[in-house]
């Protein structure tokens, strides 16, 4: 029998504030154990929380661009659990009344768009965080750092719409750069800003109903969700070809042994007991405030991709890739903005730039090359100052440097030659030392010419105009001499 998986995601973003959500504390990563902690967000008794209205906004411009519906109530609720790193006993969270009800998400999956549906999106608090000594399964001392106490989250809950682990990966990239583009979550997969829980299940292949899932915790990377997933289909399969049932659990990911772990039962809604926070008003969203955020938006990746391909003539999958993230989009835009050629600028981003960057595991916010500094080489290349050859060591000179273009072909003398005396005699040299080639070509083989040019341009060091290189080349091989 053909299976199919069932996957739905949660995904815990941090939003972008300086104090946490229900008191002044830190949210900066880093600091030493238990630093960023007060009597608020380490639950001592008698102490009230206090919304932050920041917390509010950030998450209302994310469920505003994500077309969710922003009921007018929102409620906050206690989530009773009771884990070591929850100090109070119950974590603040919202149930019956999100924040932002639907939305959706769409991907590209197999060359088509899928539209992925957002079932709500809520704020909450995070817990704090365990620290073992030695391993989780036989630690020698555990103890707890409750400085994420409080830092503000959302969870936005999607349909069990996707239908792999490849898809799973699209939408949280997707997810990641919107989030990013908002401002409201600086997406560090690697300091926890953003974590994804999965709900996996399979079924008959294209059947209706679903099955028994289990939870897959806490991922932290796009490889990690991917290779998770594809680990536990795989398991669930097998389990179900032998006979057995799938328990609805909760499982982790365990990187050194490639495989998912069991880790608790799987509660449902009612093992938390939720109710209304009684130290917590509702929060009172009206629609002016959704309409101030709505036309506050940026221009997110989608639109500004569609308008790469519709009024700068790029190719789709160059679109994709230059809006992949704010900061990628800002370097391109400024760089057109200076040199008018949209295409010439995507090749040399998309290619020069993003491999030096990618071999050196660098943001491009990190590049020694400005958008000013490359507009300026390209636009030495556009009046013949330089050949496209040169260009590329020029490129490769502002990347380890940082230095402008123009003073780095002066100081390596790499200016164009121009001088049609100077190339006459170098393209005679060539003719003369090359015969056969000379003769091939006269005898109407083409292709022998691009041999014959690139003589020209390795006698020149690459310095000379190609386009004169040519016209004077084919000048002399029409001559009789």
């Amino acid at each position: 029998m053909e299976y199919e998986a069932v996957i739905g995601l949660e995904i815990h973003a941090q939003l972008l504030t300086e104090s946490k959500i229900f008191c002044g504390c830190s949210t900066r990563f880093g600091a030493e154990p238990n630093e960023n902690t007060c009597p608020v967000c380490t639950g001592m008794p008698g102490v009230l929380p206090v919304l932050n209205r920041r917390v509010v906004e950030l998450a209302l411009r994310t469920a505003v661009a994500l077309q969710g519906e922003i009921p007018t109530r929102s409620v906050f609720a206690r989530k009773n659990y009771f884990y070591p790193d929850l100090p109070k006993g119950y974590q603040i969270s919202q149930f019956e009344a999100p924040l932002s009800v639907g939305g959706h998400v769409d991907i590209e999956s197999d060359g088509e768009t899928r539209r992925i549906r957002l079932t709500r999106i809520h704020l909450e608090e995070d817990a704090g965080k365990l620290v073992y000594e030695g391993t989780m399964e036989k630690a020698d001392a555990g103890y707890v750092d409750l400085n994420r106490t409080g830092v503000p989250l959302i969870e936005i809950v999607t349909e069990p719409d996707l239908r792999s682990p490849a898809e799973a990966a699209a939408f949280l990239r997707k997810l990641r750069s919107i989030v990013r583009y908002l401002e409201v979550c600086d997406g560090n997969m690697e300091q926890g800003s953003l974590r994804c829980d999965a709900n996996v299940s399979i079924r008959p292949a294209g059947s209706e109903g679903l099955g028994v899932k289990t939870e897959l915790k806490n991922m932290n990377s796009f490889r990690f969700v991917e290779r998770a997933l594809e680990y536990e289909i795989d398991r669930q399969i097998a389990a179900v070809e032998d006979g057995e049932k799938i328990v609805q659990e909760t499982r982790l990911w365990d990187e050194s042994k490639n495989a998912t772990l069991s880790m608790r039962g799987k509660e449902e809604a009612h093992d938390y007991r939720y109710f209304p926070d009684p130290d917590l008003v509702p929060v009172e969203i009206d629609s002016a405030w959704v309409e101030e955020i709505r036309e506050g938006l940026p221009e997110l990746p989608d639109a500004k991709e569609r308008r790469y391909v519709e009024e700068l003539k790029l190719p789709a999958e160059d679109a994709r890739t230059l809006t992949a993230t704010a900061e990628l989009a800002e370097y391109f835009e400024k760089t057109v903005a200076l040199f008018p050629q949209a295409k010439k600028v995507s090749n040399w981003v998309l290619t020069e730039l993003l491999r030096e960057l990618n071999r050196d595991n660098k943001e491009i916010d990190e590049c020694a090359v400005t958008p000013e500094h490359l507009a300026g080489m390209l636009s030495m290349i556009e009046d013949g100052s330089i050949s496209g050859k040169i260009g590329k060591q020029v490129f490769e000179e502002m990347y380890r440097t940082g230095k402008e273009p123009k003073g780095i072909v002066k100081e390596k003398g790499w200016v164009q030659i121009q001088d049609s005396s100077e190339l006459t005699g170098v393209i005679e040299q060539v003719v003369t030392s090359h015969p056969d080639e000379v003769s091939k070509f006269r005898a109407g083989k083409e292709k022998v010419f691009g041999f014959l040019v690139g003589q020209v341009m390795k006698a020149t060091r690459g310095q000379a105009n190609p386009k004169m290189v040519n016209e004077l080349l084919r000048k002399r091989l029409a001559s009789d001499d």
